[in-house]
């Protein structure tokens, strides 16, 4: 008899054959988010849980997991776990599995989208020019953009990711790369003539400074008021970590104040954000909505990768990326 799952949102025909080979699947079918209480219900006879991490499935905490005395596996389609609560299901015995590797290099394609955008203006002159304000008299001076080339770039957190953001920084614009990272990486400093220096040093230096932790108690606002006053006025800030890893309010008082140039966001402390926001009205704030893996050849190979993860457990083996502490 096949092991019982429950996916929680839509997933692509490949992976659903590949999990129905293995696996007797229920699945949400309604729009949206999966209601907490529909989740509850559901998982009280399934073995593994299959789904998008915290947007699409919420907490996996004591609550659900007392709910669910046979589940064996979660498997979220996602690099950050942040919705784990890795102690309680440490206590339950239920592994947690995530999908890194797959989605290095498109979220750092991502990165350096924002750092061109901010740096050279493309969103605020693609509208200039849109809205018919581009004429012969215009002074150019007032089009200017920032150099990425030659400049120094500052990446706060060099795991597999900020190491092919280093990567593009060095080999493709002949940037300086200053990294502060929770332990010294000797191989990417040889590699991409990297220098570790302390967060505050990072950030009095950097160009363009480059967040890239993952969610934990340590870096929830990692970057508050105190570290915008450090960067230069003319720094560009760029977020594709998550956005508990910033103070937003402080944010937006760095960008009025001029305390920093310009900002570039894949992450929001809500999300959706609020239409209200301050960032969306500013000029010099380019957003776009969490996306740094959406690209269509990277969403597939994750979600294959979870389905890997959830089968290799249910049928008694090793996941290829288990979590934990």
């Amino acid at each position: 008899m096949k092991p019982q799952i429950y996916v929680t949102y839509p997933i692509q025909a490949e992976v659903e054959a590949f999990l129905r080979e293995h696996c007797d699947i229920r699945q949400w079918q309604g729009d949206g988010r999966v209601p907490r209480e529909t989740l509850l219900k559901e998982v009280a006879e399934v073995e593994g849980l299959y789904t998008g991490g915290s947007t699409i499935v919420g907490q996996i905490d004591e609550e659900l997991l007392t709910r669910a005395p046979r589940l064996k596996v979660v498997s979220n389609v996602s690099v950050g776990y942040n919705n784990f609560d890795v102690e309680a299901m440490e206590k339950h015995q239920v592994i947690g599995t995530n999908t890194p590797h797959v989605l290095d290099e498109t979220v750092a394609d991502l990165a350096f989208g924002l750092i061109l955008s901010t740096a050279r203006r493309m969103v605020e002159l693609d509208r200039f020019v849109k809205e018919g304000k581009w004429e012969r008299t215009t002074d150019y001076r007032e089009l200017f953009g920032k150099d990425v080339n030659g400049a120094t770039i500052g990446i706060i957190g060099m795991g597999r990711i900020g190491e092919a953001i280093a990567r593009r920084a060095k080999f493709g614009f002949n940037m300086d790369v200053l990294y502060y990272n929770r332990n010294r990486k000797p191989e990417a400093e040889a590699k991409y003539s990297a220098t570790y220096c302390e967060l505050e040093t990072l950030l009095t230096q950097a160009d363009y400074v480059v967040l890239m932790t993952p969610l934990t108690p340590e870096t929830y606002h990692l970057i508050g008021e105190e570290q915008f006053k450090l960067m230069k006025k003319s720094a560009v800030f760029i977020n594709i970590s998550r956005g508990q890893t910033v103070d937003e309010a402080a944010l937006i008082r760095a960008l009025e104040n001029g305390d920093i140039h310009a900002a570039g966001l894949d992450v929001f402390e809500q999300e959706p954000i609020d239409p209200q926001n301050p960032l969306l009205s500013m000029s010099n704030v380019v957003t776009v909505p969490h996306i740094g893996s959406a690209t269509a050849q990277t969403e597939i190979a994750m979600a294959m990768r979870a389905a890997q993860n959830l089968v290799a457990v249910l049928t008694g083996k090793a996941p290829l990326d288990p979590v934990g502490k």
